[in-house]
């Protein structure tokens, strides 16, 4: 209901209904992207959506492993897959500019709780199979920056900070970051993103998250 009423208000935002975890809902959203776009490319593509499971390390279950490593890290593998068209033909129209958002780029929206070197939070939060799907998000997005810098496509991995969401106060902590702060900070990152940083794992202020 938030999204119908922010799309009342500015005529330019379009809902799609998407389930990432759905090839067919994929295919159907890209398509319908595609005819929104009527014959450009997209410059953009932000995979947002995530879940999390508060398991402990010895009560994480097979079943939230899977539902969480499948919304997580496939979805994002398939929604760039499904894009990928898209972003190639946005590409193609600044043919020999650098690497940017504006020009064509993939953000996979990770968590500094999937960082091996350091990995956040871990006496607030074990969830293990969280953390699990943003390493792999981050494997996931170097690769992707590797496979496709050729077609002139910037990909990164950004934490957002620990945000004020449903999902960042699910535990019962308040967390220290507004949302309007990450957002704000995130835009500012993105618009800053250039040829350098294609691969790399930012957060909200543009800070390096060790891998």
């Amino acid at each position: 209901q938030e999204l119908k009423n922010l799309a009342s208000r500015h005529p330019n935002l379009v809902i799609i209904p998407l389930e990432v975890t759905d090839p067919a809902s994929i295919k159907a959203a890209a398509a319908r992207v595609g005819e929104q776009l009527g014959g450009s490319g997209l410059n953009l593509l932000i995979n947002n959506a995530g879940i999390a499971k508060l398991n402990l390390l010895d009560t994480e279950t097979l079943e939230d492993m899977s539902q969480v490593y499948t919304t997580n890290t496939v979805g994002p593998l398939l929604l760039s897959q499904a894009f990928l068209p898209l972003l190639k033909k946005a590409a193609q129209g600044s043919p020999g500019s650098a690497l940017s958002c504006s020009k064509a780029a993939i953000i996979n929206m990770s968590s500094n709780g999937g960082s091996i070197a350091s990995p956040s939070g871990w006496d607030l939060m074990q969830v293990v199979s969280y953390r699990c799907s943003k390493a792999a998000l981050n494997m996931l997005t170097k690769c992707q920056s590797l496979g496709y810098r050729e077609h002139g496509v910037l990909c990164a991995a950004l934490h957002p900070g620990w945000v004020q969401t449903d999902m960042g106060s699910s535990a019962g902590h308040t967390p220290p970051v507004t949302v309007d702060a990450s957002a704000r900070g995130m835009l500012k990152v993105l618009s800053s993103l250039s040829e350098k940083d294609t691969g790399t794992f930012l957060d909200w202020e543009g800070n390096v998250v060790p891998w």
